[in-house]
Protein backbone atom coordinates (compact mmCIF):
# COMPACT_ATOMS: atom_id res chain seq x y z
CA UNK A 1 0.00 0.00 0.00
CA UNK A 2 1.27 3.01 -1.03
CA UNK A 3 1.90 5.85 1.78
CA UNK A 4 -0.64 8.67 1.37
CA UNK A 5 0.57 12.34 0.49
CA UNK A 6 0.36 14.45 3.56
CA UNK A 7 -2.32 17.10 2.46
CA UNK A 8 -1.38 20.65 1.27
CA UNK A 9 -2.66 22.40 4.45
CA UNK A 10 -2.53 20.51 7.80
CA UNK A 11 -2.56 20.31 11.93
CA UNK A 12 0.95 19.86 12.70
CA UNK A 13 0.53 20.17 16.72
CA UNK A 14 -2.36 21.14 19.14
CA UNK A 15 -1.92 22.39 22.45
CA UNK A 16 -4.08 23.12 25.60
CA UNK A 17 -3.47 25.20 28.77
CA UNK A 18 -5.56 24.88 31.91
CA UNK A 19 -4.21 27.98 33.90
CA UNK A 20 -3.91 31.56 32.58
CA UNK A 21 0.03 31.50 31.34
CA UNK A 22 1.90 31.78 28.04
CA UNK A 23 3.06 28.98 27.16
CA UNK A 24 0.23 25.66 26.22
CA UNK A 25 1.14 22.20 26.78
CA UNK A 26 1.27 20.13 23.60
CA UNK A 27 -1.17 16.91 23.35
CA UNK A 28 -2.21 14.59 21.34
CA UNK A 29 -5.95 16.22 20.43
CA UNK A 30 -7.77 19.07 21.60
CA UNK A 31 -11.80 18.70 21.67
CA UNK A 32 -13.42 22.01 20.27
CA UNK A 33 -17.01 22.59 21.70
CA UNK A 34 -19.06 24.99 19.64
CA UNK A 35 -19.14 28.64 21.03
CA UNK A 36 -17.02 27.62 23.72
CA UNK A 37 -13.55 26.71 22.29
CA UNK A 38 -10.99 23.99 23.13
CA UNK A 39 -12.42 21.94 26.43
CA UNK A 40 -10.02 22.43 29.37
CA UNK A 41 -8.04 25.54 27.88
CA UNK A 42 -8.34 28.63 30.55
CA UNK A 43 -9.80 30.85 27.62
CA UNK A 44 -12.54 28.38 26.67
CA UNK A 45 -16.03 30.33 27.30
CA UNK A 46 -18.76 31.95 25.37
CA UNK A 47 -17.68 35.23 27.12
CA UNK A 48 -14.46 37.01 26.81
CA UNK A 49 -11.58 35.58 29.47
CA UNK A 50 -8.67 36.97 28.03
CA UNK A 51 -7.87 38.85 31.83
CA UNK A 52 -7.43 42.83 29.99
CA UNK A 53 -10.95 42.17 28.11
CA UNK A 54 -12.94 40.47 31.63
CA UNK A 55 -11.22 43.84 33.53
CA UNK A 56 -12.86 46.10 30.70
CA UNK A 57 -16.42 44.29 30.58
CA UNK A 58 -16.56 40.77 31.24
CA UNK A 59 -20.08 40.15 29.41
CA UNK A 60 -18.43 40.92 25.88
CA UNK A 61 -18.51 37.58 23.24
CA UNK A 62 -15.33 35.25 23.57
CA UNK A 63 -14.04 35.84 19.65
CA UNK A 64 -10.49 34.67 20.82
CA UNK A 65 -11.39 30.78 21.34
CA UNK A 66 -9.29 29.41 19.32
CA UNK A 67 -5.28 30.82 18.91
CA UNK A 68 -4.25 29.33 15.53
CA UNK A 69 -0.01 30.25 14.76
CA UNK A 70 1.72 28.69 10.92
CA UNK A 71 3.91 26.37 12.36
CA UNK A 72 6.07 28.28 9.35
CA UNK A 73 6.71 31.29 11.61
CA UNK A 74 8.59 29.29 14.33
CA UNK A 75 10.81 28.89 11.36
CA UNK A 76 11.26 31.87 10.65
CA UNK A 77 11.91 32.74 14.00
CA UNK A 78 14.21 29.94 14.55
CA UNK A 79 16.42 30.87 11.69
CA UNK A 80 16.41 34.78 13.51
CA UNK A 81 17.96 32.86 16.68
CA UNK A 82 14.87 32.46 18.93
CA UNK A 83 13.89 29.18 20.48
CA UNK A 84 10.42 28.77 19.84
CA UNK A 85 8.43 25.69 19.42
CA UNK A 86 4.69 24.54 18.69
CA UNK A 87 2.53 25.89 21.56
CA UNK A 88 5.84 27.96 23.39
CA UNK A 89 3.27 31.21 22.41
CA UNK A 90 0.03 30.28 23.68
CA UNK A 91 -1.32 28.91 20.48
CA UNK A 92 -3.84 25.85 20.55
CA UNK A 93 -2.97 24.77 16.91
CA UNK A 94 -0.40 24.93 15.17
CA UNK A 95 -0.82 24.66 11.13
CA UNK A 96 1.51 24.06 8.21
CA UNK A 97 0.84 24.63 4.33
CA UNK A 98 -1.64 27.48 5.33
CA UNK A 99 -1.06 31.39 5.17
CA UNK A 100 -3.50 32.66 8.26
CA UNK A 101 -1.90 35.74 8.12
CA UNK A 102 -3.69 36.29 4.47
CA UNK A 103 -7.27 34.77 5.36
CA UNK A 104 -10.11 37.22 5.51
CA UNK A 105 -12.06 37.84 8.47
CA UNK A 106 -15.39 35.27 8.13
CA UNK A 107 -12.81 32.32 6.68
CA UNK A 108 -13.81 29.09 8.22
CA UNK A 109 -11.37 26.30 8.54
CA UNK A 110 -12.61 22.67 8.66
CA UNK A 111 -10.23 20.56 10.96
CA UNK A 112 -10.24 16.95 10.25
CA UNK A 113 -13.35 15.73 9.77
CA UNK A 114 -15.66 17.45 12.54
CA UNK A 115 -14.59 20.92 13.56
CA UNK A 116 -15.61 23.81 12.12
CA UNK A 117 -13.77 27.34 13.54
CA UNK A 118 -14.08 30.74 11.92
CA UNK A 119 -10.92 33.48 11.72
CA UNK A 120 -12.18 36.23 13.63
CA UNK A 121 -8.77 38.35 13.57
CA UNK A 122 -4.93 38.83 13.95
CA UNK A 123 -3.66 38.13 17.34
CA UNK A 124 -2.29 41.59 18.74
CA UNK A 125 1.53 40.68 20.59
CA UNK A 126 1.88 41.66 23.59
CA UNK A 127 4.84 42.01 26.14
CA UNK A 128 4.64 38.97 27.36
CA UNK A 129 6.36 37.93 23.74
CA UNK A 130 9.36 39.59 25.54
CA UNK A 131 8.78 38.33 28.87
CA UNK A 132 9.30 34.50 26.74
CA UNK A 133 12.49 35.61 25.14
CA UNK A 134 13.62 39.37 24.53
CA UNK A 135 12.85 40.77 20.71
CA UNK A 136 10.06 38.29 19.97
CA UNK A 137 7.51 41.00 20.31
CA UNK A 138 9.35 42.77 17.74
CA UNK A 139 10.44 39.29 15.47
CA UNK A 140 6.53 39.20 15.18
CA UNK A 141 5.59 42.86 14.31
CA UNK A 142 6.69 44.15 10.50
CA UNK A 143 5.57 47.29 8.83
CA UNK A 144 4.24 46.99 4.80
CA UNK A 145 5.18 48.89 1.78
CA UNK A 146 2.78 51.42 2.88
CA UNK A 147 4.57 51.69 6.60
CA UNK A 148 1.51 50.34 8.18
CA UNK A 149 2.07 47.77 11.15
CA UNK A 150 1.84 44.49 10.50
CA UNK A 151 1.23 41.56 13.13
CA UNK A 152 2.14 37.93 12.64
CA UNK A 153 1.82 36.51 16.15
CA UNK A 154 -1.15 34.05 14.36
CA UNK A 155 -4.69 34.64 14.48
CA UNK A 156 -7.90 33.73 16.49
CA UNK A 157 -11.06 32.08 16.14
CA UNK A 158 -14.40 31.09 17.36
CA UNK A 159 -15.77 27.23 17.32
CA UNK A 160 -18.66 27.09 14.96
CA UNK A 161 -19.34 23.25 14.95
CA UNK A 162 -17.78 20.43 17.77
CA UNK A 163 -15.02 18.23 17.07
CA UNK A 164 -11.67 16.57 17.72
CA UNK A 165 -8.38 18.03 16.08
CA UNK A 166 -5.36 16.03 16.06
CA UNK A 167 -1.81 16.40 14.70
CA UNK A 168 -2.08 15.36 10.85
CA UNK A 169 -5.70 16.54 10.40
CA UNK A 170 -6.19 18.67 7.24
CA UNK A 171 -7.54 21.64 6.53
CA UNK A 172 -10.11 23.24 4.38
CA UNK A 173 -10.35 26.68 3.65
CA UNK A 174 -13.94 28.05 2.75
CA UNK A 175 -13.90 32.19 2.64
CA UNK A 176 -16.40 34.17 3.39
CA UNK A 177 -18.99 35.62 1.11
CA UNK A 178 -17.86 39.13 -1.07
CA UNK A 179 -16.78 41.48 -0.18
CA UNK A 180 -13.57 40.03 1.85
CA UNK A 181 -12.49 42.12 4.86
CA UNK A 182 -8.57 41.67 6.11
CA UNK A 183 -7.84 40.76 9.44
CA UNK A 184 -7.25 43.13 12.06
CA UNK A 185 -6.39 42.85 15.51
CA UNK A 186 -8.57 40.65 17.89
CA UNK A 187 -9.04 43.00 20.72
CA UNK A 188 -12.07 41.13 22.51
Amino acid sequence: MEPRPAPIAFVAAVHVGPVHGFSKSSVEAIHLTAGVGVDGDAHAGPTVRHRSRVALDPNQPNLRQVHLIAGELHDELAAGGFVVGAGDIGENITTRGIDLLALATGTTLRLGTDALIAITGLRNPCVQLDRFSGGLRAAVLDRDDAGALVRRAGVMAVVLQSGSVSAGDPIAVSPPPLPHHPLEPRLI
